[in-house]
């Protein structure tokens, strides 16, 4: 399935005629991106294919300015006709557009120079057959756990490459590429009204690097054989863990309002937070955008910018923003290299945090473990927090009984100070990884 169209050395002609053609055209500077992708994804549902989807599609997106005036025009056609007509539109929408003292290219001393091999390419070669006896197994496993198993929204395998070159007019060109690969299965458990169902699934670039299509059914059909029987809680306020993987959301959380975009619209409950405590002092967070595999892994960013290593949050003390080259202009500060986003944060575990999940549960003691989240009830101006929820109900630092139908509530500055533990069970999800994470006090809204 990472059988290009065109070569690197394609893409980087591509990206040197479009560079020209701005020039010729009176172009003060440029930037291009240049990308092909290709893809595959098959589904299986109670052991019959559903779908099996094919995609390639490639682009051009092309940013031109006149003085500190921008225009933007993309493409999907390669001609050279085409390149011509792209770089005529974004630079008619320059004409047309208000002088923005914070538009254009980066500093050039802050541009990537050196080449990094962060090993992101690992394409598998996958015929549709074997994605479909991948995907049966995996299913096949969550139906074998128990006959209360007996349906399912399908397993899916899916395999992705893509490759891409960017550029501009101050001399940089950069590009390399990518894979990413998964696999999932959601199964459904019980009859009628009383019907459950929830999912697991393992990313990777590299397929090797997959957990094993059977252990996915298996734990997915275990998470939703434990769901069953669900009840309501009662309106309470009490100690509420996230869940790894929804532990990272919370993460995503924090990323948002300490990004440049909300930052300078005024847009965020954490604006002018730069030094201060936002996290318990035993809290860490570090990004290391250069991390071999990594799923966030970057030499360079969306600006061309060189990525580095560094520690975003110190003792709970927020160290730095997630700025691009314009947010940071916008800010009157220098960019972070996060135009695009954020790139492999690693959260520690707290320093008492036990070995193991069960373990975490009994440091809680009693509260509210939550494994799903419904609806998007964030307000990033104030930081109030509303979701829809389901999880279990723990009692002595076991769980007692699964729960769903409720509401959790809080504010996220609150929330962020008021982490009392990090596990050690670390899961990947997009850039973040994390373990779950236990929360002092919220509001739980129900019967």
């Amino acid at each position: 399935m990472s059988d290009f169209s065109f070569s690197a050395a394609r893409l980087r002609e591509l990206a040197t005629d479009v560079l020209r053609h701005a020039a010729t055209a009176g172009a003060s500077a440029c930037e291009v991106d240049v990308s092909e992708g290709v893809g595959q994804s098959v589904t299986v549902r109670k052991g019959e294919v559903e779908a099996i989807e094919f995609n390639r599609d490639k682009g051009i997106g092309v940013t031109t300015y006149l003085g500190q005036r921008r225009g933007h025009a993309s493409t999907s056609d390669f001609s050279t006709d085409s390149l011509r007509a792209t770089v005529e539109a974004a630079l008619s929408i320059a004409r047309f557009t208000a002088e923005d003292d914070c538009a254009g290219l980066p500093e050039p001393e802050l541009l990537a120079t050196k080449p990094l091999d962060l090993d992101l390419y690992y394409p598998w070669v996958l015929p549709v057959e074997e994605a479909i006896e991948i995907a049966r197994r995996s299913e096949a496993a969550a139906f074998a756990v128990s006959p209360l198993v007996a349906n399912s929204e399908g397993a899916t395998v899916s395999t992705h490459a893509a490759h891409f070159v960017s550029a501009n007019s101050l001399g940089f060109m950069g590009g390399f590429p990518t894979t990413r690969h998964f696999i999932s299965c959601v199964p459904i458990a019980g009859k009628g009204k009383h019907m459950q169902r929830d999912d697991w699934y393992s990313g990777a670039r590299a397929p090797a690097d997959l957990a094993a299509p059977e252990a996915i059914g298996d734990y997915a059909a275990r998470r939703t054989l434990a769901r069953l029987k669900s009840r309501k809680l009662k309106t309470r306020q009490c100690p509420v863990m996230f869940e790894a993987p929804l532990a990272a959301m919370m993460i995503g959380s924090f990323v948002h309002a300490v990004s440049g975009g909300s930052l300078y619209r005024k847009a965020s409950f954490l604006v002018d937070s730069l030094g201060t405590q936002v996290f318990p002092r035993w809290m860490n967070i570090e990004e290391r955008p250069h991390l071999k595999k990594g799923m966030a892994s970057s030499p360079f960013d969306d600006d061309g910018v060189a990525t580095r290593n560094r520690t975003v949050v110190k003792k709970g003390e927020l160290q730095g923003y997630f700025l691009s080259t314009y947010t940071a202009r916008k800010l009157g500060m220098p960019t972070t290299g996060n135009a695009g986003g954020s790139h492999n944060l690693l959260i520690a575990p707290s320093p008492d945090a036990p070995a193991d999940f069960a373990g975490l549960l009994q440091q809680m003691g009693t509260g509210l473990l939550v494994t799903e989240l419904l609806g998007h009830g964030i307000n990033y101006v104030n930081g109030d927090y509303s979701r829809g929820a389901a999880g279990y109900w723990v009692e002595g630092g076991e769980i007692a009984y699964p729960v769903h139908e409720i509401t959790i509530a809080g504010n996220l500055k609150t929330m962020f100070a008021d982490i009392a533990a990090i596990g050690r069970d670390v899961v990947t999800r997009g850039s973040r990884t994390v373990g779950s994470i236990v929360v002092n006090r919220m509001t739980i809204a129900g019967s």
